[in-house]
């Protein structure tokens, strides 16, 4: 595992004011139709809103924040499009606010819970949220932020989708959100013995609802954990599951 500065817990705490203060506002007239759209809220580090196939303005839907990997910028997410399609969820995937990964990687939260509550405002002001249906996730240093601050934002996130996590630093607890972690048994990038073999027990020793799944692979994720993930948080999907081109 990586070498981390301490994470600071009022920068987190204010952040999660703002993600509930977010959440309990009220949304204005629904405008967007389905498909990827611009955040618009940074000329170069933004990030996307993305409205499913069958998304019905005023119609409430799930809602997923979905974190992109080191180096990466929301259009690294492209990947769980298929599935947000499958089983009606929103994703909202915002830039990291430094190019090379999230604030928890290179020091502590700030700028990236502060630039995630500005997001998640703006989304319950373009769709229609089921605000009692939010999720977080992500892959590699995403998956890495998904953990730690879902398990502090449990009180807002019910689940957490984590695929391949390298760190685990939550500076908070609240809630007991459920956890899926999946991860290859060959990773270079993360070895799995010194990440998810130790996430797991630590949290289910904590209390924890984890759902764990290893596969024979490296970093990459393939595509049935994808599947296996979204069905775990959404249930069966509401249309046919496309195979992604790959």
């Amino acid at each position: 595992m990586r070498s981390l500065m301490r994470p600071t817990r009022r920068a987190f705490l204010g952040a999660t004011l703002g993600l509930a203060a977010a959440a309990a506002g009220r949304p204005t007239a629904a405008e967007l139709g389905p498909g990827s759209h611009p955040l618009g809220l940074d000329h170069e580090r933004d990030g996307l809103l993305y409205l499913p196939s069958g998304y019905t303005a005023g119609v409430p839907m799930p809602l997923l924040v979905l974190f992109h990997g080191a180096g990466g910028t929301a259009q690294s997410v492209f990947y769980a499009f298929p599935m947000a399609d499958a089983h009606g969820v929103i994703i909202l995937a915002p830039d990291s606010r430094d190019q090379r990964t999230w604030d928890i990687v290179v020091g502590g939260y700030g700028p990236d819970a502060d630039f995630l509550s500005t997001a998640l405002a703006q989304t319950f002001t373009r769709c229609a949220v089921d605000r009692a249906r939010l999720a977080v996730g992500g892959h590699s240093d995403g998956a890495s932020y998904a953990l730690s601050f879902g398990i502090g934002a449990g009180h807002l996130f019910g689940h957490i989708l984590a695929f391949s996590p390298g760190v685990l630093v939550p500076v908070d607890v609240q809630g007991k959100p459920r956890i899926f972690i999946s991860h290859g048994t060959d990773d270079s990038v993360m070895p799995i013995d010194d990440t998810s073999r130790r996430f797991v027990p630590r949290l289910r020793g904590l209390g924890y609802d984890v759902t764990y799944r290893e596969y024979a692979g490296r970093h990459a994720v393939p595509d049935t954990v994808i599947s296996e993930a979204f069905a775990w948080a959404y249930g069966a999907p509401a249309v046919p599951v496309p195979v992604p081109v790959r």
